[in-house]
């Protein structure tokens, strides 16, 4: 078997195989490793094991093997790139985008350092700040950008001291089984370990005695369910959660300029990305050019094959999502008007048109639920006040947008919306060094930057009397 799980240094057949899917096609493409509780078992081992001595390593020594890993990661580029468009689906360019992202993100990690840090001192004290690894690190990741989520906590995770167990989606594995195999031979044994499973080793994973930490990325009815598996030992958590993402524009924006942005932050990797615009709000004295506008956007859009050249949208990644996607297009023609798209199209694999509906009302369930498709509400608006409202009335608050040429006016909205961040005349702005997070029911913790490493440590003061 090409495809095999890392444990304690080497790469294993799995206990059992698991079919992977091609979503272009609906039919498997290739099989892979998958552990049973024994290997879940072995790895925590081992990554327990391995963790009191890559823990002593200097912060310089972890930061020169994950450069390693990154120049190794790099070399394979191409081949990772197509493995992902392949069990992803996302067109070839935007899966060579998230390898090299992933590629960044192990370079920046390793620039960064936690040391010591005095908080007081005087002629008969000082109290030290001390920032140390938490110990084995279990890594949850979804099936939307498989393997730049699971670098990022990766990255900060391994820098920190803390060892790794990590477990992908059972729909993506291949690139996460991937990385082992390049990391197996820069690593020391056991300091990064992949287990596989087909949904029915995630809570032992989380509740296990030996896992210190868990970061958990993916929707939030599984992230309360990480969170109560973890509470038995009171584990350390990160869950970066769902969002239903509102997107406000103000009523001076330039249609031409805006509006491609607006679609593009909507349907990023077909809309299947927690941080996308999920709810455009529209002044109603521009609403229907900008209904018009993102019609036309959506109508001219290429969807395929991600493999095939041209492609701007690819398939919904698996059938579970593709039928729940199914059911949010019978809402959007039940309550509201579908000017584009509206329908799946009639090819093997899992292909939903762009759609976009307007004059549909905000407890309608693809206004109100997290969609993750390629699907856009608008809805129109009067009052700025009255707006602001209604995009906070969510159990989410991930992300939002607001769309202006008077920055003041757009400040002044962002400050009032509920979110953990929110962008102004911009998408997905991220650099490594700021931290993203989320509020209410979209997360705890946060990721990237100092912030996010510090999420890999326990904080632990050291106060002393220099006389007796």
């Amino acid at each position: 078997m090409k495809f095999k799980l890392l444990i304690g240094g080497n790469l294993v057949r799995g206990a059992r195989s698991l079919d992977v899917i091609n979503p272009a096609t609906g039919q498997v493409f290739e099989q892979c490793a998958r552990a049973d509780m024994q290997q879940l078992e072995d790895a925590v081992s081992t990554a327990h094991f391995a963790f009191p001595t890559w823990s002593r390593r200097t912060t310089d020594e972890r930061a020169s093997f994950l450069l390693k890993l990154a120049d190794a990661l790099e070399a394979r580029q191409d081949e990772m790139a197509t493995l992902i468009t392949l069990e992803q689906g996302k067109p070839l360019s935007d899966a060579v985008w998230e390898v090299a992202g992933s590629v960044a993100c192990l370079r920046y990690t390793a620039t960064l350092d936690l040391p010591l840090r005095t908080l007081r001192t005087s002629e008969n004290e000082r109290i030290v700040e001390q920032r140390v690894p938490h110990g084995v690190v279990a890594t949850i990741t979804p099936w939307n950008v498989p393997l730049i989520l699971l670098v990022m906590k990766l990255a900060p995770a391994l820098l920190a001291g803390n060892t790794v167990v990590s477990k992908p989606a059972p729909t993506t594995p291949l690139s996460t089984l991937l990385l082992g195999e390049i990391a197996v031979d820069i690593l020391p044994a056991g300091v990064f370990n992949t287990i596989v499973d087909d949904n029915d080793l995630g809570s032992a994973l989380s509740a296990h005695p030996d896992i210190a930490m868990v970061s958990f990325t993916g929707s939030t009815a599984t992230g309360r369910k990480v969170m109560a598996t973890a509470a038995g030992t009171i584990k350390r958590v990160t869950l970066e959660l769902g969002g239903n993402d509102p997107a406000i524009l103000l009523e001076d924006i330039d249609i031409d300029e805006v509006i491609p942005k607006v679609f593009a932050a909507a349907m990023i990797n077909n809309g299947q990305v927690c941080l996308a615009a999920k709810r455009i709000y529209v002044p109603a004295s521009i609403y229907e050019p900008v209904c018009a506008a993102l019609a036309k956007l959506a109508e001219n859009a290429v969807v395929g094959n991600g493999l095939e050249k041209g492609v701007h949208f690819g398939p919904i990644q698996n059938a579970q999502q593709f039928e729940k996607l199914k059911t949010y297009l019978r809402n959007a023609h039940d309550y509201g008007v579908v000017i584009a798209g509206g329908n799946v199209i009639d090819r093997p694999g899992y292909f939903i048109q762009p759609t976009v509906v307007r004059d549909i009302e905000d407890d309608a369930a693809v206004v109100h639920e997290e969609q993750f498709g390629p699907i856009i509400p608008v809805l129109s608006y009067d009052a700025l006040e009255t707006v602001i409202e209604r995009a906070n009335n969510s159990e989410f608050g991930l992300g939002a947008t607001v769309w202006s040429t008077n920055i003041d006016k757009a400040y002044d909205v962002a400050c009032q919306l509920t979110a953990g961040t929110v962008w102004v005349n911009q998408h997905l702005a991220m650099p490594f060094d700021i931290p993203v997070g989320g509020a209410k029911q979209s997360g705890l913790g946060v990721q990237q930057g100092i912030k996010g490493l510090e999420e890999f440590t326990q904080l632990k003061i050291i106060n002393m009397k220099l006389q007796a």
